[in-house]
Order: C-alpha cells, then sequence, then structure tokens
C-alpha cells in the first residue's frame, strides 16, 4: 500500500500475503477497494475472513 516501495518488493509481499492467508481475492481489496479510509490492517481482516467454498 506504500507506492514508494521499490519495484519488486510489493510482488513479493502480495505472493507471501496470498500463500499465507489463502485468499485470492486480496490484491483485489487492496488495489480496487473504494473504501477511502482503507488501511492493512482492514485488509488482512477482510481476507481472514474468507472462507472458500467446499465443491
Amino acid at each position: 500500500m506504500n507506492a514508494e516501495s521499490p519495484e519488486n518488493e510489493p510482488s513479493e509481499v502480495l505472493a507471501a500475503l496470498k500463500q499465507g492467508l489463502a485468499c485470492p481475492h486480496i490484491s483485489d481489496y487492496i488495489f480496487w477497494d473504494l473504501d477511502p479510509e482503507l488501511t492493512p490492517k482492514k485488509v488482512v481482516d477482510r481476507t481472514m475472513a474468507y472462507k472458500p467454498i467446499a465443491l
């Protein structure tokens, strides 16, 4: 969420978050959310609430 990070760092962090939190929508929450007061805590809370659908 910090635009001043080195170019490769956000990709590595996002990949680690996707793997660790098992939520495929985390990048949507970060980059496409319309919440004007979006915080890293809100993003993590949403990803923690994600439950995959059992087929």
